[in-house]
Order: C-alpha cells, then structure tokens, then sequence
C-alpha cells in the first residue's frame, strides 16, 4: 500500500499535469470504493483543479469554481490508492486499461484516470465543515512536526514503537516499510513500548524518520509490487531497504540475520543485535516463518 514517499511523488507528478485545470466530465464505472459518486458525477464537471498536494496516505485535489466568491466554502477531492489504484493523466484517445473505475475530461482533451484492480481504494468529494471534519481525523504529518511535537505524541504512551508509528491518528502517512527501515537506523526494536524510550532515542527516531522518508522521495518511493507514478514509472527505494522484506539476509550493520516478527498485526523486520528485544517478546519461530511463506505463496 503506498506510503507517504509514493503518494507524495504522485501529488507532485499530478501537481505538475493537472493543476490549474478545468474538469469537463465525469465518467464513472463501479463505485463501491466512492462515499458519494453521484455527488462526485454531478459536483466535479466545471470546477478547477487549483492545487493537489498529499495528507498522509491520501491525495487531495483542492477545487475552484471558475468564479470563485470569498465566501464559498473549501472544497477537495479525497483519494486513497488502496493497495492498486493509480491516479494518472493520459490522452483521451488512449485505451482504457481494464479496471478504469473513473475518467475525468480535462479542458486541455488529458483524462485524469483512476484505475484499480482490487478496489480497496477510497474516493470522496468534500467540502466545508465535512471536510474539516474528516482532515482533523490524523495526526501530525512526520515531515511537519518539529522535535517537541514527535516526543510528546509518542512519549508516556504504552504502546508498541510500531504501533504508534502507523498509528494515522499519532502521525498520518508513515506505513509499514518506513517504520520498520526507521527503527532499525534508530536501532530500537518495534516492539519496545514507547514509555520506556529516552528523550535520545526519541530524537534519534524523529531524526531517522524524517531522513529515511526525505530519501525515499528524492528516489521517488518504494515499488515491491503494483506501485507506479503519475508518470508510470516505478520507484527506486526499495533498492536501498535494509531490513524491509529482507528476512535471512545479513544485517547491513553487524552482518547479523535479519529477523521477522508481528507487531500491531504486520509483518516487521529488524536485526536482533542492532536491535534488542524487549523483555518476554518473542520472534516468528523459522518454521512459522516458513510456513506462513509457503500459504502467502
């Protein structure tokens, strides 16, 4: 699922494309994944796309009326890729991929198109007080917060590390791959409890966070299966992970064996010399490892 690296490079592949443009038509296919598709079908058509930045893991097109009064309220469209959606712009005249679920006809004869296979994705139209209300759901944005900000969000709590940092209410947009790839150069392990982290390691954390995420824009996120850009074109991070999917392999540190355990329910991989263990925490046995392998297949 893309995490904040990709849809930041695919806000600022958008922003490039698409921003400043008016919205002619909307073509809608399945649209279980919408909250509101006729209001996306009947709102969108002659508004602007004035701006498309990201919110954690979502994309936000902020709209315009073509005569915007001072008084009108805010209005966004809000998207979450899911697992395999894409959001790109393309000729009108080009074939529709299978999965295409939303076209919409820009002033210029481009199609911003949303295509997704699995339709685990989200698409809303927002505006005023609901999309107050719904932007105040998350936390802090890790690339925003200051030092001071991070610690207090995660400091006393009594929480697994990992579980706070995929936490969208502590901090929006950090996911599985960046925490895990965090804690290790932090060398703190994901299971260690927040409370019992020092002010050092906390700065240590906030540090490794926002270096490794500003990393993984620059080379434009992480592609280990379905991710691709505005532009089509996969990411480049996922050559530079150290410990993310890297179960049995050496520890770039020590050379120690990459491990993997759950924590907050997801996968997590970490070096057990570089990282210690909290007292009573086990690791997958590599027989569960094994097996688990074998019915992900």
């Amino acid at each position: 699922m893309p995490e904040l690296p990709e849809v930041e490079t695919v806000a600022r592949g958008l922003q490039r494309t698409v921003a400043g443009k008016r919205i002619i038509r909307v073509t809608l296919g399945k649209s279980d994944f919408i909250d509101n598709p006729l209001e996306v079908a009947r709102e969108l058509p002659g508004l602007k796309i004035r701006l498309v930045e990201r919110y954690g893991k979502f994309l936000l097109l902020w709209l315009a009326a073509a005569e915007n009064p001072p008084n009108r309220e805010e209005t966004a469209l809000l998207v979450h890729l899911g697992m395999t959606g894409r959001l790109f712009p393309v000729a009108a005249n080009e074939i529709h991929l299978k999965h295409t679920h939303v076209v919409m006809l820009l002033e210029d004869g481009l199609e911003l198109r949303y295509v997704d296979p699995r339709r685990f994705g989200r698409i809303a139209y927002l505006a005023g007080e609901a999309l107050r209300r719904e932007l105040l759901r998350f936390g802090s944005d890790p690339l925003e917060a200051g030092l001071e900000e991070f610690v207090a969000r995660i400091a006393g709590r009594r929480a697994r590390i990992k579980a706070l940092l995929l936490n969208q209410q502590v901090l929006r947009g950090v996911g599985n791959i960046y925490a895990d790839e965090s804690l290790w150069r932090a060398k703190i392990h994901p299971a260690k409890l927040a409370s019992s982290l020092d002010r050092n390691q906390g700065k240590l954390l906030f540090e490794s966070l926002r270096k490794i995420l500003q990393e993984a824009i620059v080379l434009r996120g992480s592609s280990i299966s379905d991710f691709l850009d505005a532009e089509g074109q996969p990411g480049e991070y996922q050559r530079h992970h150290q410990v993310y999917g890297r179960e049995g392999k050496g520890c770039p540190r020590c050379r120690t064996e990459i491990r993997r355990g759950i924590v907050a329910g997801r996968s997590s991989f970490y070096c057990p010399k570089c990282q210690k263990s909290p007292s009573g925490w086990r690791a997958l046995s590599k027989k569960k490892t094994k097996a688990k392998t074998k019915r992900d297949g």
